[in-house]
């Protein structure tokens, strides 16, 4: 029998290491901002054109490369981070595998001109699909520039399945942001298609997170700190009024790196507990500083998922520094009883003398000696008449009885969200707020698709602001916005004046209206038109829909069932939430039998 197995060409396997390293534009961008960052970089540039489908470049003032460290940076586990096995557990470097520049030359065309400090003249190598096609000396300043062009020019199955520019655009913006939230004394720009998205000066922690999300979200922000013998934690975190349901900024960084904890987002939660509704999130921005040893980051190829070993007791700590930082700042309301009528409760001074109180009593009440029942009662009723002499004189009216000409069918309100009425087959349920939102969002639906909805101007236009990885999806849904009746003006850096808005909205929050929009098109719009018209269709429905508790009349329970019952789905909202039910005759008769 021949043998089958074999050894696997370099470029294949760094196609397969590809796989799981460089998933699509801002994965290339993620490894070679932070090889800059690990270069002792003080200004990092960032281009891309067509959201890294054309060209992905980054320049930086690094320390540079040699030619001999240039070539070898392109060959699989070379990496100037580690030398043993030991030393995974000491790293205070992004990088550490030395897999990011084959994964990248092996899908792409790079090109890249280095230079160290000491020498005369720099390195240009150009790449393709793994093969080095030129090496030339070259004039160009200290430091590193690496252009990708052609992303997954030689894998078609990964570019055919990127998705739409403004996607991986946002997808980028938000790697971006990441890097740039653990290192503020560097200075970041970043152009889409020669616009400049953002431009980051060095400065303080604040300033950068405000730099990045908008002056305004500078105000919500809290400080925390802590410092104790297994962590060192600091940052940020919001207000309780900063909560909202979606689209929060939540941001764990653990010794400048990025990390996802669904464990210790509980804890900073659990520290909001009664003060921010159910459902709701709020923003923090929270860095920890461990000994390397006490983390294992080799856990994922994106390094994004990291080991604690003492897990439970930073959690702890997360925890108590949270609620110190709110409690601080008197952001923890504080309970006021009502003092009205309470007794005056002395301080006790056990110098003064105190006099025992002095009882009073009636000594001649004997209460076996009453007076006859007959003398109580006249005078119970003596002079009743006195009490009737200043009421109007009423005669009776008669009342007149009438049968409606139509009888329309009785239903019945249960603590203002349910509707019940009769039906042959038993007793029917509506929940009414659910109900609502299946009529609005198919109406709000047909208006958008045939451009059909009526707008209303705002008396005193109010101002929306994202985020760079927000607003690159507001611009990709603005055409549906004005369609829907909004009118938004754009105000520079990613801030719009709302000046018009769908009629019939009288008494929402149009503001934070926008947002939820937005982050649910970010959330589920991206795919095709379609799920965008509905995505913004229903978070519309949402806010407009009749909140639960309303009290309505019979005319208008009776409109509700009937729209109710022409849509095109009356069991399901469009999320698939449960609209009605029928409890059976049968089951009724045996729960009274």
């Amino acid at each position: 029998m021949s043998d089958v197995i074999q050894l696997l060409p370099d470029s294949v396997a760094n196609q397969i290491a590809a796989g799981e390293v460089i998933q699509r534009p801002a994965s290339v961008i993620k490894e070679l901002v932070e090889n800059a960052v690990d270069a002792g970089a003080h200004t990092i540039q960032v281009l891309v054109v067509d959201a890294g489908r054309t060209s992905i470049q980054v320049i930086d003032d690094g320390k540079g490369m040699s030619e001999t460290d240039a070539r070898l940076a392109f060959e699989r586990h070379a990496t100037s981070k580690i030398r043993k096995a030991d030393d995974l557990f000491a790293l205070t470097t992004m990088g550490f595998r030395g897999e990011a520049l084959p994964s990248i030359a092996a899908v792409s065309q790079v090109e890249l001109r280095t230079k160290t400090a000491d020498a005369e003249l720099g390195t240009y190598l150009s790449l393709s699909g793994s093969r080095i096609e030129t090496q030339e000396p070259v004039n160009c300043p200290v430091g590193s520039n690496f252009k990708v062009e052609n992303l997954f020019f030689n894998v078609p199955a990964r570019r055919k399945f990127l998705k739409t520019n403004a996607t991986e655009l946002n997808n980028i913006l938000t790697a971006f942001e990441r890097i740039v939230l653990v290192y503020p004394d560097i200075n970041f720009t970043l152009h889409s298609n020669g616009q400049e998205l953002l431009n980051l000066k060095n400065g303080s922690l604040r300033q950068r997170i405000a730099d990045v999300f908008g002056k305004r979200f500078n105000q919500d922000l809290l400080d925390v700190h802590v410092e104790t013998a297994l962590c060192k934690i600091t940052g940020f975190v919001g207000k309780p009024e900063s909560a909202r349901k979606k689209g929060p900024h939540d941001y764990f960084f653990v010794n400048g790196r990025f990390m996802k904890h669904a464990y210790f987002h509980k804890a900073v939660m659990q520290a909001y507990e009664r003060l921010v509704p159910l459902g709701m999130q709020v923003p923090y921005f929270i860095y920890f500083e461990v000994a390397p040893s006490d983390i294992d980051v080799n856990i994922h190829p994106t390094k994004t998922e990291i080991k604690f070993e003492n897990e439970q007791a930073i959690w702890q700590i997360l925890m108590a520094a949270v609620r110190d930082a709110i409690g601080k700042f008197c952001e923890i309301p504080q309970i006021d009883f009502d003092t009205e009528g309470r007794p005056d409760i002395p301080f006790f001074n056990p110098i003064e003398q105190v006099t025992p109180p002095q009882p009073s009593y009636n000594a001649s009440y004997n209460p076996f000696k009453q007076q006859p029942s007959s003398e109580r009662a006249r005078k119970s009723v003596e002079g009743w008449e006195q009490l009737y002499e200043q009421l109007p004189q009423q005669t009776p009216q008669e009342v007149e009885f009438f049968e409606p000409e139509e009888k329309s069918p009785i239903h019945y309100q249960y603590k203002g969200r349910y509707i019940m009425t009769a039906v042959k087959s038993g007793l029917m349920i509506i929940d009414q707020y659910r109900a609502d939102v299946r009529i609005r969002y198919e109406k709000y639906l047909s208006h958008l698709e045939s451009q059909t909805v009526n707008s209303q101007r705002v008396l005193f236009p109010e101002v929306v602001q994202f985020a760079p990885s927000d607003g690159v999806i507001l611009q990709k849904i603005l055409p549906e916005l004005h369609g829907m009746g909004f009118e938004l003006n754009d105000l520079g850096q990613y801030s719009y004046g709302i000046s018009a808005v769908p009629a019939g909205l009288d008494g929402l929050d149009y503001v934070q209206l926008v947002k939820d929009m937005v982050y649910d098109a970010i959330e589920k719009g991206r795919g095709g038109l379609q799920e965008i018209h509905s995505s913004l269709a229903l978070c519309l429905a949402r806010h407009a829909a009749i909140p639960q508790g309303q009290i309505l009349n019979n005319d208008e329970m009776e409109n509700m069932v009937n729209e109710l019952f022409s849509c095109s789905n009356v069991n399901y909202t469009p999320d698939g939430k449960a609209i009605l039910c029928i409890l059976p005759q049968k089951e009724i008769e045996q729960l009274l039998g």
